[in-house]
């Protein structure tokens, strides 16, 4: 039908009810589902990203309790040492012996301590534990010419 006032005809859009309706739900399901999929989306990343912060907060915990342990053996070892001291100055090898393993208790990877007290051990003749001794430094450090000669004596005899 054409418009009486411009002459350009007239169509008329009929939509019923119903199906109108059924346009919206479907439309409203649609972007529903959309929806649903960016909020899975999101809370996988979520998910991943508080486990990484978990993961992330478990390694500094382990950095703080080693570097306070570690702390602990730096203080440790600073006590063995002035037994140490003590047990070179001491004019009775008893008390040395004594010294050096009191600080090595303290401080149990102390290569030099395990030498100096070797020498001592082997000076009063026991070769058995002076021999313990310098194998001792020599595993702490392989490298340890004196205490490897000390040992190759003991193993001559």
């Amino acid at each position: 039908m054409p418009d009486s006032k411009n002459g350009i005809p007239n169509f008329e859009i009929r939509i019923s009810k119903s199906r109108f309706i059924i346009f919206g739900f479907s439309l409203v399901f649609f972007l529903s589902s959309c929806e649903t999929g960016l909020i899975r989306q999101q809370e996988e990343q979520i998910r991943l990203q508080q486990e990484e912060i978990m993961r992330q907060r478990r390694e500094l915990e382990e950095l703080a309790a080693a570097r306070k342990k570690e702390e602990q053996e730096r203080a440790a070892c600073n006590r063995a040492f002035r037994d140490f001291e003590m047990a070179q100055a001491a004019k009775v090898p008893n008390e040395a012996v004594a010294l050096y393993r009191q600080g090595l208790k303290l401080c149990p990877d102390d290569d030099v301590a395990h030498y100096e007290l070797g020498k001592v051990l082997r000076g009063m003749g026991q070769t058995q534990d002076a021999r313990q001794e310098f194998e001792a430094a020599l595993k702490i450090n392989p490298g340890f010419r004196d205490a490897g000669r000390q040992l190759e004596a003991i193993q001559k005899k």
